[in-house]
């Protein structure tokens, strides 16, 4: 049995039991065949129809989503809005990225390239983001044609589940699309089966390490990796401070800082550190910090759950015992419940050398330097690369920095979690594998095929033959 409860409340949400995955996989293994030999006008007006269906229950679908994250309504119907949107772009990016055209051919012969879905696609979602970020996916994989199994966080399994719904309401079939509810395990043993073709993950480092060693000795499916980031934002010479500070806290605080593009560590010129980090400060204590239909809207919600606020409480504790000075203490201010408050915390001075880990919420780490140089040097230790921003400087700071970042993802005077909807996203090292989602999701839903075609056979050899036989071999033969 598995159950998922309210992160602002603990009220238990749901319960119910694991999916069947054989049948899972048998159901979605017979509709597949049928939904690829669909034409593609087809395939694109079907998931239209969904966008469709979600704004119509748009107000339904973010309060569950509040409901099962924690998140604030404001930000959970930022989401399904940007979740729409993504539905049109991945009609796009499958036209300019994977749809088929005339190339040049030599002797009039007729050459084309086309693409080909891959056959049934296994997608593995996050609790971050948990209805566009799979959907990306899915509707990439769909518009392909391929069939698709959606293994949902086990944190989120009403959101899935919800999701799909949505797609079916909007006439998907149901037997094409499956919500397969579960834990680890399941996501283990779907990506592992040998009806999988593909595995389209997005989550953790280490489980997305872990599918990775699984899948090793199978190269004939593939998979995408879209993980976590210890993301930096560097500040220089910025003549705004409250612009400034908002950024910050937007990059670290929104969402209570569940997002992998939320900005985890901040590195300042310490010539302007003092008066950045108090007007950082002063907004951060006027942030509300309350379940998601409180009468006062807030900013931040509490954690996905009490595990998730234990992790990043004990991970504030280990850099203050390590030498970090504390800035602004991060607190539970309900017993019992995953709420936190949000934690900055100095390392300037410490010693030993932070983890290199994502602290997945929101805990902000402030590093000064008095070089840009050393700036960006810092910026750039770290085994993650999916994110990180400029604040301030000039063109020429902002050239140099983007030339030796090594994200995926650079901004200038913008948070880190600001990317268009029309853009690639993922990134390198430890936060993905050189298969990023957003607009290049069509990529990894189908594999190209390029044919040369004549009316008529027409073929000759025009070296290497003998002109004519030996005498001996005419003798012989006669």
């Amino acid at each position: 049995m598995l159950a998922s409860y309210e992160p602002a409340t603990g009220a238990l949400l749901w319960e119910g039991q694991a999916s069947d995955i054989a049948d899972e996989i048998a159901c979605v293994e017979r509709a597949a065949p049928a939904w690829a030999k669909l034409p593609l006008i087809s395939r694109i007006e079907t998931v239209r129809r969904f966008a469709h269906h979600v704004r119509d229950n748009e107000d339904r679908f973010a309060d569950l989503i509040s409901r099962e994250t924690g998140r604030p309504l404001w930000d959970t119907r930022a989401e399904i809005h940007a979740l729409t949107m993504s539905v049109d772009q991945a009609v796009m990016a499958v036209s300019e990225r994977a749809g088929a055209r005339r190339l040049e051919g030599a002797m009039g012969a007729r050459q084309t390239l086309r693409h080909l879905p891959l056959g049934i696609m296994a997608v593995i979602g996050p609790a971050a983001m948990p209805a566009k970020i799979p959907t990306d996916q899915i509707v990439a994989a769909l518009i392909a044609g391929n069939g698709v199994l959606f293994k949902p966080s086990e944190k989120t399994p009403v959101i899935g589940q919800g999701l799909v719904d949505l797609m079916h309401g909007a006439g998907i079939p149901e037997e094409l699309v499956r919500c397969v509810i579960g834990g680890p395990e399941t996501g283990a043993t779907l990506a592992a089966d040998d009806r999988i073709h593909g595995v389209l993950f997005t989550g953790s480092t280490m489980t997305g390490i872990a599918i990775s060693r699984a899948l090793a000795g199978h190269p004939e499916k593939l998979l995408s990796l879209n993980m976590g980031g210890n993301n930096a934002i560097v500040v220089w010479d910025v003549a705004d401070i409250a612009s400034a500070a908002v950024l910050i806290v937007q990059s670290a605080f929104a969402s209570s800082g569940q997002n992998c593009l939320s900005a985890r560590r901040l590195i300042v010129r310490d010539a302007i550190a003092d008066t950045l980090i108090g007007e950082v400060v002063r907004l951060t204590d006027q942030l509300l910090v309350d379940h998601p239909h409180a009468e006062d809207s807030p900013y931040m919600g509490p954690l996905i759950d009490m595990h998730a606020a234990d992790c990043l409480t004990d991970g504030f504790l280990y850099l203050m015992s390590n030498g970090g000075r504390p800035i602004r203490h991060m607190k539970r201010p309900i017993e019992g419940l995953p709420f936190v408050t949000p934690g900055i915390i100095d390392l300037t001075d410490m010693k030993a050398r932070p983890p290199d880990v994502e602290y997945f919420g929101p805990l902000l780490q402030i590093v000064r330097v008095t070089d840009f140089e050393a700036a960006i040097g810092i910026a750039n230790d770290t085994r993650y690369g999916l994110c990180t921003a400029l604040i301030g400087g000039g063109p020429e700071h902002f050239d140099y920095f983007l030339a030796m970042s090594k994200s995926g993802i650079v901004n200038w005077n913008r948070p880190t979690t600001a990317t268009p909807v029309s853009a690639p996203m993922g990134g390198t090292g430890y936060s993905g594998n050189h298969r990023p989602g957003g607009s290049y999701m069509a990529d990894a839903c189908a594999y190209p095929v390029v044919s040369a075609a004549f009316d008529q056979p027409r073929a000759l050899i025009g070296t290497g033959l003998r002109q004519n036989a030996p005498p001996e071999a005419s003798a012989n033969a006669a």
